[in-house]
């Protein structure tokens, strides 16, 4: 399955308010390997952006004249999402403006979101993985020792990638060893045959001495949690 990372920036906190998409930005994940297949669009919200709201994404009004509205790159945007996964820290926000600008729309033909993907919450993820905690991308960024120096301010394209990073830390890491950087990726599995007259490796044993210190130690453990030792 495809996985989209994605992460929007608003005007605000409250569809319902008034308050409008004014970034979206993603990118795509196959088999744990980024694609570089990315979206990334600013969107005119046809109204003011506040000053505490640029104080937090650095997006001003200026910035977004011209820019096209919702209404003309949201068709664009639901075909690179369907049939994905999408993957969102704090998933109710964003999907919830998402479905607030769509329910606008005068021909709304896609519904909501969450009917043309699989959403999950990665900030869900994490408050399950460490309650208690600041679960945060900056905190997790933190936790995972994940470099996101340059994130002066937020940004939905740099914010997806560094969640990319966050989410592959929380599920486990890169899991192809970084096998695609020697081979080309071409879906086939690779076998590394070793050289049969290659020099055998030297075996080391034990020496009756370090057996003797072995049995002792085991024998100790056994004795301090008072059941023996099945290895």
């Amino acid at each position: 399955m495809r996985q989209i990372i994605m992460d929007t920036e608003t005007t605000g906190l409250d569809p319902k308010s008034g308050d409008k998409v004014i970034e979206i930005g993603a990118v795509e994940m196959v088999k744990r390997k980024l694609t570089h297949n990315n979206y990334h669009q600013y969107i005119q919200p046809e109204r003011d952006v506040p000053e505490d709201a640029i104080a937090v994404h650095g997006i001003t009004n200026e910035f977004l004249e011209g820019k096209p509205i919702f209404a003309d790159v949201i068709d664009d945007f639901m075909e690179y999402v369907s049939g994905a996964e999408l993957i969102i820290h704090n998933a109710p926000f964003d999907v919830g403006f998402i479905n607030h600008e769509l329910s606008q729309l005068k021909n709304n033909r896609w519904g909501k979101i969450e009917d043309h993907c699989t959403i999950t919450d990665s900030l869900k993820m994490a408050r399950k993985s460490f309650p208690g905690q600041r679960n945060t991308l900056d905190a997790l960024c933190k936790r995972f020792g994940i470099d996101n120096s340059s994130r002066t301010l937020h940004g939905a394209l740099l914010d997806s990638e560094i969640l990319a990073d966050v989410y592959l830390a929380m599920t486990g890491g890169q899991t192809d060893l970084m096998l695609h950087d020697s081979f080309e990726n071409d879906g086939e599995n690779h076998v590394v045959k070793l050289d049969i007259n290659r020099q055998k490796l030297k075996v080391l044993k034990a020496t009756p001495e370090e057996l003797e210190r072995h049995q002792k130690k085991l024998e100790a453990i056994s004795e301090k949690f008072g059941e023996p030792l099945s290895w």
